[in-house]
């Protein structure tokens, strides 16, 4: 084998892996954890022993799962701040694509993995203070600039994202986010004195 062909199959592996793991985010999103393995292997576009040779069982898949939305939960936020203008719009967009994720949903399914990594595994922990230190850092600087209510905080924004939209028939979840979304910034948006 050339190193060519070496290189090519480890970045075949790491790509299986990848369509993997965002598979089993959606799936677990829609469908809770217990789904059967084979479904996830089959809708990822992998062979079911594709899937067993880099997650040997549920809870291996699960805690890889975890780790990833936190992964990805922290490069939403930094990237929200990075592209937009005001930490306002960062926060705003960052609610909106959670909701977009179904993130109350996935939240539900792999919490209690979640909790048992933060406790075991110190990489975890390191991936969740990077998303609750943006979080923390995106409200200050939004109150800071006067668009959002000094009553709310990084909590509270938790518990927004993590909102479950309802859809209706026929209607997309990115329809019906966008449809619920001005409503609930309104909420969070800091009134001049004149409002009342």
């Amino acid at each position: 084998m050339t190193p060519e062909q070496g290189s090519d199959l480890r970045a075949d592996a790491r790509s299986n892996r990848d369509q993997i793991l965002l598979t089993a985010l959606e799936v677990f999103a829609e469908r809770g954890t217990d789904v059967p393995m084979k479904y996830i292997a089959d809708r990822a576009g992998v062979g079911v022993g594709t899937l067993y040779r880099r997650f040997p069982d549920r809870d291996a898949l699960l805690i890889a799962t975890a780790r990833a939305h936190l992964d990805r939960l922290a490069d939403m936020a930094e990237t929200a701040v990075a592209e937009e203008s005001t930490a306002w719009a960062a926060l705003c967009r960052f609610v909106r694509e959670c909701l977009i994720l179904r993130l109350g949903a996935l939240a539900d399914a792999i919490e209690p993995a979640v909790h048992t990594m933060v406790r075991s595994e110190p990489r975890v922990s390191e991936i969740r203070a990077r998303v609750t230190d943006a979080l923390t850092d995106l409200v200050g600087r939004a109150q800071q600039d006067g668009d959002l209510r000094h009553d709310i905080d990084a909590g509270l924004i938790g518990l927004i994202m993590t909102t479950r939209v309802h859809t209706q028939p026929g209607e997309s979840n990115t329809t019906a986010v966008d449809r619920l979304l001005p409503i609930l910034v309104d909420g969070l948006r800091a009134r001049g004195p004149s409002a009342g």
